[in-house]
């Protein structure tokens, strides 16, 4: 199927039947509910316990305002078409095409002090939204992977969180829109491209530059470890390969935003520490996204490479 969108034409894959999926661990029970207590320290949040949860983490943000973020969405369904200037607008066209057009399914939030310390007990926040596989679009792939790591599209659908709601709420939250909050992703664009939908419950903004003052004006402060990484001697790859490099366990299961999230914030407390001698060059790294605008290959005066304290 073509979809003119935009001003461009994005090529979209016809979605595959969601009942393939029905009967699969993820769709009918997701993980046990005694597996899922093993990880004390993620709190699932559903429509029924949404706004008891956030009344939560307005409590805390203010002694832990580092704030890790990953999201789950439904992969990647259309590319744009056409001619593009640089790179980097091209990367930014295919953002906008995908949040576009499909939902998020998942957002997890995690919670540190300006030390590298989480907070105790619960500390990160798993946010399930209302996501329904008989009629959202999807990439099957996508669907298939988080399907495997325990996402329970029956809770999903019938439990979900309505993402007006949701955006509502996260705005007068204190978390948004304010220089005391520092946020922390990998590879973000994707991440903060849905946030961003959420919160102001419209499409992506038509040209970069216009994507990155919306940004910079909700993320006030902000860091991505992808791009980062740039800088510093032997750390490439993904998520789980930079934490296995800095010697950071995992908690709870791979590929859902909670545990990700997680392992995000604690990844780069211990970059921060081992690589930038914990004094991060905020002209040079805060808010700049990997691959977009300022973090894609072109930029100029990319900082020399660090290498680890001894």
């Amino acid at each position: 199927e073509i979809l003119e969108h935009s001003g461009h034409l994005c090529l979209l894959p016809c979605p595959p039947l969601w009942e393939m999926f029905k009967g699969q661990r993820g769709y009918d029970n997701g993980f046990s509910e005694e597996a899922e207590k093993k990880f004390l320290n993620i709190r699932d949040v559903y429509a029924d316990n949404l706004q008891e949860e956030m009344d939560k983490i307005i409590q805390i943000v203010e002694d832990y305002p580092f704030v890790a973020i990953d999201t789950e969405f439904p992969g990647v369904v259309a590319k744009p078409l056409g001619k593009f200037q640089t790179s980097s607008e091209y990367r930014y066209r295919s953002l906008k095409c995908n949040v576009d057009l499909l939902k998020i399914i998942q957002l997890g939030i995690s919670f540190y002090d300006k030390n590298g310390n989480r907070k105790p007990g619960i500390c990160t926040w798993q946010f399930n939204f209302k996501f329904n596989l008989e009629v959202d679009m999807y990439a099957q792939d996508s669907i298939e992977l988080l399907t495997k790591s325990g996402l329970n599209f029956k809770l999903h659908e019938e439990k979900g969180i309505d993402v007006n709601e949701f955006g509502a709420l996260l705005i007068t939250s204190g978390l948004v829109l304010c220089d005391d909050v520092c946020w922390i992703s990998f590879h973000g664009g994707y991440d903060y491209g849905y946030l961003l939908k959420v919160l102001t419950n419209d499409t992506l903004p038509e040209k970069e530059i216009e994507f990155f003052h919306l940004y910079h004006t909700f993320f006030v402060r902000s860091y991505d470890l992808k791009y980062m990484m740039k800088s510093c001697e032997d750390l490439k790859g993904g998520l789980d390969k930079l934490a296995d490099d800095l010697k950071v366990a995992r908690i709870g299961p791979q590929h859902q935003a909670g545990s990700d999230s997680l392992l995000t914030a604690a990844s780069f407390f211990s970059m921060r520490e081992q690589y930038f001698e914990n004094m991060i060059d905020e002209e040079k790294f805060m808010g700049v996204l990997y691959g977009l605008g300022e973090g894609g290959p072109a930029r100029t005066g990319t900082p020399s490479t660090l290498r680890p304290v001894q």
